[in-house]
């Protein structure tokens, strides 16, 4: 079985250095970059099974990366920023990193957040579903992982795509915050409920007519997130 490959970009040579040795010490094949286009150029080439991804970079920042990588791949990013203010945080959730870290971190907090990611990777990856859930003018397919709006391709994120049928899989119950935090994330997530809103909100932006208006994503203020559609 081969070892999951992870990409770290950071021009932090002591942070690289050091996440490096826990990572390798754990199994995992390692590579680095530590600028904007190296480290796009090695998303591409590596193809790695997650990207540890630091937002301030040379020649290429973490958000214009990021945004780039967007259009040709989902694999999952954990962005990493030095900054605490709640702006960045969510600059880089609304590009589409499925997680973040702010510095100075633990090195283990980072290794426990990628192993729970690719745990649940794993189990979502293998879950035998071939049944497609169908409502009126959306399509999702838990197997092959695609969504389909008026029978037009949607383009979703690893983390998009859980969130979305996390909600569908259910539909008509209101499920909390944390609910989809564990179902999506896991139990040993450590970051903020804040980043579902997030990546719900871009969601609506995919699937709904009028974001602002959801006809299948309803807001149940003051506890979280109802899927409205009837199964067909």
């Amino acid at each position: 079985m081969t070892a999951p490959k992870i990409l770290i970009i950071d021009d932090e040579q002591s942070i690289i250095n050091l996440v490096s040795a826990y990572l390798r010490t754990e199994g995992y094949e390692v590579h680095t970059a530590t600028d904007g286009p190296t480290g796009l150029k090695a998303a591409r080439s590596i193809r790695p099974d997650l990207i540890v991804l630091d937002i301030m970079l040379p020649g290429l920042d973490g958000i214009q990366l990021l945004t780039q990588l967007r259009r040709e791949s989902d694999v999952y990013v954990i962005m990493l920023t030095a900054k605490a203010e709640e702006t960045d945080k969510i600059v880089g959730l609304s590009v589409g990193a499925d997680d973040y870290l702010t510095k100075p971190f633990s090195p283990r907090e980072l290794v426990a957040r990628i192993k729970a990611a690719l745990r649940r990777y794993g189990q979502s990856s293998s879950l035998p579903d071939s049944r497609i859930l169908t409502f009126k003018r959306l399509r999702i397919d838990p197997d092959g992982r695609q969504v389909w709006k008026d029978d037009q391709p949607v383009e979703l994120t690893a983390i998009e795509f859980d969130l979305l049928l996390a909600l569908a899989e259910h539909p008509g119950r209101v499920l909390s915050r944390e609910q989809l935090l564990q179902r999506v994330w896991g139990h040993d997530f450590y970051g903020e409920a804040r980043v579902v809103d997030v990546h719900l909100g871009h969601i609506r932006k995919k699937i709904e007519t009028n974001p602002a208006q959801p006809e299948f994503i309803l807001t149940v203020r003051g506890i979280g997130y109802r899927f409205e559609g009837d199964p067909q």
